[in-house]
Parts: C-alpha cells; sequence; structure tokens
C-alpha cells in the first residue's frame, strides 16, 4: 500500500489566476497527486499578478516575497530568460537571494507541516533548492527542459545540477530527449526515469458548436484555419510556420492563428506582414481560449525546434492539447514530440525548421479531409489513453516511492 505523504513541492511557475497559461502543467500536477490521497504545499516566489485563494483543490500556496521586489518579479512564471536562449541580467542578479529565501521558505513549511517528501520542478534552480532545503527529506527532481539547457550552457548552474542530482532520491523528466542529456549531466541512469506530462481531455476536445462560434468571431467561415500557440520564444519555431503560410499563397483564404506572448513578438509581426491577414498574431490566451481555438482549426502545426543555443522543449504540453482536441497535428521531429506522436497514424512528422514541409503536409491534409479527420481521431484515442494527468499523478507517486529506498 503506497504511504500516504506530505509533499513540498518547490517550483518557479504556477498559474497566477484561472486559465493562466504560466506553468499551466505544474496545476494539474499538484492536484492530481492532492487527488490521490497526499497533502500537497506549494511553495513558489511571489509575483504581482497572482490571483488564488490559499487553497485550490487540495494544494496549499506558500509565495515567498524576496528583496528588492520592485513592481515585477525576475525570479520565475517564464522571466528568467530572454526568448529562451539566455538569462536575463536581472535573473543573475536576483539570484542568490532569491535562492536564498526560496529555501528559506522550503525549509519552513517542510518543518510546520512535518512534510515527508520534497518535490522540485526545474534542477534548475529549484532541484538546488530542494537538495540545499531537504535536511535528510527525501525528494524527487522533475525536469522540464530549459533547466536541463542553463545546465548544458553554464558552468556554475551546470554544478548546482550535479549536486541536486547527487542527493535526489528519485528524477523524472518529460521526456526521452531530456532524460538522455540530464544523464550526460551527471544524472545516474537507474535513479531517472521518463514521466510525460497528462493532457485534460475534456476541455481540450472536438465540438462543432465551438467551431462555429470561433469562426463567426474570425469571420473566416469555411476558409482553413490553422492554429499554433506558444511563447514566443525560438525554439518554438514559430517563423518557419509563417513562412509556410507565405508559401501557400495559391490556398484561397486560409489563416493562421498563433496565440501567445514574448520576446519575438515584434520580431514576428515583421515577418507577418507582408501576408496581411493570413497571420493573426492573437497574444496570450486563456486555456479556455486555446482548447477553443484548437477544436476550430483545420489542422494544428506545432513548429518547434532546437534553437541555435541548443535549447528544446522537452515534451510540450500543447502539443498532447492539440493531439487531445481531435484536429490533425502536424510537428516537427524535435525533442519529445516523436515520441507522442506517430507519424502517419496519430499526426504528422515533418523536419524542423523546413517550412516548405509544413507547407506540403498542410497542402496535403487539406487535399485529403478524410485522412485528416482520421488522424485526429487516432490522436484523441491515443492521448485519452497514454496521457491522462490521474496517470501522470500515479508515476509521481511511484517516484516518491522510489526515492525513498
Amino acid at each position: 500500500m503506497t504511504a500516504r505523504h506530505v509533499v513540498v513541492m518547490i517550483t518557479t511557475s504556477y498559474p497566477r489566476f484561472a486559465g493562466d497559461g504560466i506553468g499551466s502543467f505544474i496545476a494539474p500536477i499538484a492536484k492530481g497527486v492532492a487527488a490521490r490521497g497526499h497533502e500537497v504545499h506549494l511553495v513558489a516566489p511571489w509575483h504581482p499578478e497572482i490571483r488564488l485563494p490559499d487553497e485550490e483543490d487540495g494544494v496549499r500556496f506558500h509565495f515567498y516575497k524576496y528583496p528588492p521586489l520592485t513592481g515585477s518579479a525576475a525570479w520565475g512564471y517564464a522571466s528568467g530568460l530572454k526568448a529562451d536562449t539566455a538569462l536575463r541580467p536581472a535573473a543573475w542578479a536576483t539570484a542568490p537571494i532569491a535562492f536564498a529565501w526560496g529555501c528559506l521558505k522550503a525549509r519552513q513549511v517542510a518543518s510546520k507541516f512535518q512534510a515527508t517528501m520534497l518535490h522540485a520542478h526545474w534542477v534548475i534552480p529549484n532541484g538546488v533548492i530542494a537538495a540545499a532545503a531537504a535536511r535528510g527529506l527525501p525528494f524527487v527532481v522533475s525536469l522540464h527542459g530549459s533547466d536541463v539547457f542553463v545546465a548544458e550552457r553554464s558552468a556554475v548552474a551546470g554544478r548546482g545540477a550535479k549536486y541536486a542530482f547527487d542527493r535526489a532520491g528519485w528524477i523524472t523528466a518529460c521526456s526521452d530527449d531530456l532524460r538522455t542529456r540530464a544523464i550526460k549531466l551527471g544524472a545516474r541512469e537507474a535513479g531517472i526515469d521518463t514521466v510525460p506530462y497528462g493532457v485534460d481531455s475534456e476541455r481540450f476536445a472536438p465540438s462543432t458548436d465551438v467551431r462555429a462560434a470561433v469562426r463567426r468571431e474570425f469571420g473566416i467561415g469555411d476558409a482553413p484555419f490553422i492554429f499554433t500557440a506558444g511563447r514566443l520564444v525560438r525554439k518554438k519555431g514559430f517563423e518557419h510556420l509563417i513562412d509556410a503560410i507565405a508559401a501557400l499563397s495559391d490556398v484561397p483564404g486560409i489563416r493562421v492563428g498563433i496565440a501567445g506572448g514574448g520576446d519575438l513578438h515584434d520580431e514576428l509581426t515583421g515577418r507577418a506582414a507582408p501576408l496581411g491577414e493570413r497571420v493573426m498574431l492573437l497574444g496570450n490566451r486563456s486555456q479556455d481560449d486555446v482548447a477553443r481555438f484548437c477544436a476550430a482549426a483545420d489542422i494544428i502545426v506545432v513548429p518547434s525546434v532546437r534553437d541555435d543555443a541548443g535549447n528544446v522543449d522537452g515534451l510540450p504540453n500543447f502539443a498532447l492539447e492539440a493531439l487531445a482536441s481531435g484536429t490533425p497535428v502536424i510537428a516537427s521531429r524535435a525533442g519529445g514530440l516523436p515520441q507522442a506522436i506517430e507519424d502517419g497514424v496519430t499526426g504528422r512528422l515533418v523536419p524542423e525548421r523546413d517550412s516548405q514541409a509544413i507547407a506540403a503536409a498542410i497542402r496535403d491534409l487539406l487535399r485529403r479531409p478524410d485522412d485528416a479527420h482520421q488522424l485526429g481521431r487516432s490522436a484523441r484515442a491515443h492521448v485519452i489513453a497514454r496521457f491522462g494527468w490521474a496517470e501522470t499523478a500515479a508515476r509521481f507517486e511511484s517516484a516518491y516511492e522510489r526515492a525513498q529506498r
């Protein structure tokens, strides 16, 4: 029988308000662990946009402020990396004091509530915080992508990751690619496994009513609508999707919607300008809006790349959400995407950074709607069977047990 744990979950991102896309996958992990009967206390840095109760779905929140703190936060919530390729100077400057306060808060919460387990999301910085705060408690480190990239690029961060790996009872990675890279950084091969994210298959689901409503909102009627979502950073590869739409100038009325905000907004706006209304930069959107746009699309594209700095997504949660929506998906062969998508069965895989290949795949699926619909149906069935959040929570529960051995 699995022991009931008092878990202190340490993170630097969490949805700050209902529908927030920042750290959106951390919430169902924390809530899923709580739903399995464990007591969950989440420790995270304060942020001025937080609008959360003291407790939500079994997860109790403990936010810490760190001096000097001005009107915004430089620590966490996707603010530390510029375009996901380099640490911002503010993040470097803030790191020592924010680390110290995070460690202090984790220790205080663990002591007050008599924790039996620490669970750190992102080895840099939170795995290091857990290692420093543990004081004999077992802990698990979960890798999500940018943390491994930072450890690969910075000698200081690499030593921090090795410090955390050496002391962790167990390590999880959201893709096999991340697992392999973590082992190269010093994680024990026998002490790490792959735990993919789950997906909310009720929120992300086909709907003819939603499809019709969104198309009315955008004024696109029955024209081909391509959709994608994510932070506007280099590793998402959105410039290649824009170039693919340019190559499809002969497809009447084709439109692409890109939901998200980030450092590349102005660059992508300039790139899309010659295409006029064919490219819609939709800005930051709630998870509910993203789900609606997925249901309205004819095709969803996930054009991820390994960027010039070497950063790549582990397994973008948006990819799983896209598959769950029942809309046919085209994705690049980058990071963990080939793990989730079988080419020609649950989606289409194309080489990364290849706008012509993306365009050809879009054209092919638009010409063969019956085959496209079958891809969507197969993808949704596959995701429901393999990527439920309940199963993900059970895998983390197993990691807790392994961390104690």
